[in-house]
């Protein structure tokens, strides 16, 4: 059966979306640049089944996604103060930051003791993120693919394996988001996006003339 294909603006549409990921299915939700497949951050079933779904390689993580900066504490340890820095700029937004993350997560994440982390610009992405909590999320397209920025071009790459797909008609698209680590060397630009170099680097020369 193909998955069942929810407008974001129906009565209780974000409850049957809990539902779903409660008992351990795939959701597909709109973000600020394509659609996403998601996955409950702490079933490590669920994201195994997300790995084989997409025909993603094991040793590339999964990130996950948040709606407000409380739920950070769910995910990442030990954060350091030029990301929270960066967080208070940039979030909600394009960038991703790779941090410690919490020792209760799956290790089906991916093979790391780190995880990417980011706060989506978009409403729907927000509210859904707010109401059922962080979620592990990859774009919502078979491996080397081209992304879906449509719930039908979800249906037609990933047909039934998935369960329910939140549409709120065509995503913007665009550059995937800026990946950045923190270390003692300062920032490190893992993936090129929207947010440069240069970018980080006055938000960050800033606050250390604000301190």
């Amino acid at each position: 059966m193909p998955p069942l294909i929810l407008p974001v603006d129906l009565p209780g549409c974000l409850e049957h979306a809990k539902v779903v990921l409660g008992l351990g299915e795939l959701l597909v939700f709109p973000t600020d640049t394509v659609y996403g497949i998601a996955a409950n951050v702490r079933d490590a079933q669920a994201i195994q089944r997300l790995f084989q779904v997409k025909g993603r390689p094991l040793d590339k993580s999964i990130p996950v996604l948040i709606g407000n900066i409380e739920q950070l504490a769910q995910v990442a340890i030990n954060i350091p103060e030029q990301a929270r820095k960066l967080m208070e700029f940039f979030w909600p937004g394009a960038l991703t930051l790779v941090l410690p993350r919490s020792e209760d997560l799956p290790m089906e994440l991916g093979p790391e003791h780190t995880i990417g982390v980011r706060m989506p610009d978009h409403p729907v992405a927000l509210k859904l993120l707010q109401y059922v909590g962080p979620l592990a999320v990859t774009s919502a397209n078979l491996s080397g693919e081209i992304e879906a920025r449509t719930a039908q071009d979800v249906v037609r790459q990933l047909g039934d394996r998935v369960q329910l797909v939140l549409d709120a008609g065509p995503s913007p698209g665009g550059q995937p988001s800026t990946v950045v680590e923190l270390g003692r060397d300062g920032v490190r630009i893992l993936r090129e996006g929207p947010i440069t170099a240069e970018m980080l680097e006055q938000v960050l020369e800033a606050f250390q003339d604000e301190d």
